[in-house]
């Protein structure tokens, strides 16, 4: 762990955005020796001027270059940065249960706090709600590596240095808004795949499935409305039906849904198990995904992205409504 954390915390910025009397604190990861640094969009959406304080304590100004809503991601440019040290990118495909992971942040402005923990859990439903009241939903890795506010944006390392995962959220209990042991963090295998793209078009991509829906009785997502022309209707899934596994992983809920499919990039096939409305009949259909820039959240309150219009959750930010 000492090596993971001392190799990662060079790589590792704390972030101040002041805009008025209002403040935010979070936590950024290096990408390129020039100074682009992904960090959560939560920690940059309410705008003002972005301060971003490097592992040697030099102090560095920054601008956004884009930001993924839903994701929770974005990308910010240091200026006149150069010389930075970025850090190493692992998979988060090869991830375990069990694990050991390192949490590197600024929580509660405490720069450079390290925690560890482990792996609790994978693929994770997370919904949770920002300062802005747009709610998100992904696929996460739940740690109980300590994560607190200002930890946002940070990395979660493996042993070997390389960073897995972006922290994002936490769940709290109660009056108790602090840790708790259940944090979340967005895959790197999915924040790369968005940096990549904000640092080259400035916007990213979502896949977008083209349904409405709500949760079924029957457990899984039951189809309320097929978008004409959508990756579904041309795979030939029928409004009534259920969605009941993606890639052979259960389907529990509309929000389930939303996140699984998120967790593909645009173009994907993924293979859906469909079944009646009442759970029966299964058949597998394959779908190739299709593409929308990443402008609005992709929630369940959202139908740009081809999802059920019907009122999020509604919990505050870290907050995860029985998540898988």
């Amino acid at each position: 762990m000492q090596f993971a954390a001392s190799k990662t915390s060079a790589s590792t910025v704390d972030i101040a955005v002041r805009s008025g009397r209002s403040a935010t604190e979070g936590t950024g990861v290096v990408l390129t020796p020039d100074g682009y640094v992904l960090t959560n969009n939560h920690v940059v959406e309410s705008g003002g001027q972005i301060s971003v304080t490097l592992s040697d304590g030099t102090v560095k100004s920054a601008q956004v270059v884009g930001t993924s809503p839903s994701y929770d991601l974005a990308v910010i440019k240091l200026d006149g940065a150069s010389g930075l040290t970025p850090a190493e990118l692992g998979k988060s495909s090869a991830l375990v249960v069990g694990q050991q992971v390192v949490a590197i942040g600024s929580p509660l402005g405490l720069e450079g706090t390290v925690t560890s923990g482990i792996v609790s859990a994978l693929n994770r439903t997370v919904e949770a709600k920002g300062d802005s009241g747009q709610s998100v939903i992904y696929n996460g890795i739940q740690t109980d590596a300590s994560i607190n506010s200002g930890n946002s944006g940070g990395p979660l390392v493996n042993l070997d240095g390389q960073v897995i995962g972006i922290n994002s959220a936490i769940l709290s209990s109660g009056q108790n808004s602090g840790n708790i042991g259940l944090g979340f963090a967005i895959p790197i295998d999915t924040a790369s795949r968005v940096a990549n793209e904000l640092i080259k078009n400035g916007v990213a991509t979502k896949p977008q499935l083209g349904i409405a829906g709500t949760d079924s009785s029957a457990g899984g997502a039951m189809v309320s409305t097929v978008v004409p022309g959508s990756a579904a209707e041309q795979a030939g899934i029928k409004t009534g039906e259920t969605i009941a596994k993606v890639n052979g992983r259960s389907v529990s809920s509309f929000a389930d849904l939303v996140a699984q499919i998120s967790a593909n990039a645009p173009g994907s096939k993924v293979a859906l198990t469909v079944t009646d409305s009442q759970g029966s009949n299964p058949r597998e259909v394959e779908v190739t995904l299709g593409s929308q820039q990443d402008k609005a959240p992709q929630t369940t309150g959202q139908f740009d992205s081809g999802y059920e219009q019907q009122d999020p959750f509604g919990l505050p930010y870290g907050s995860v409504p029985g998540g898988r």
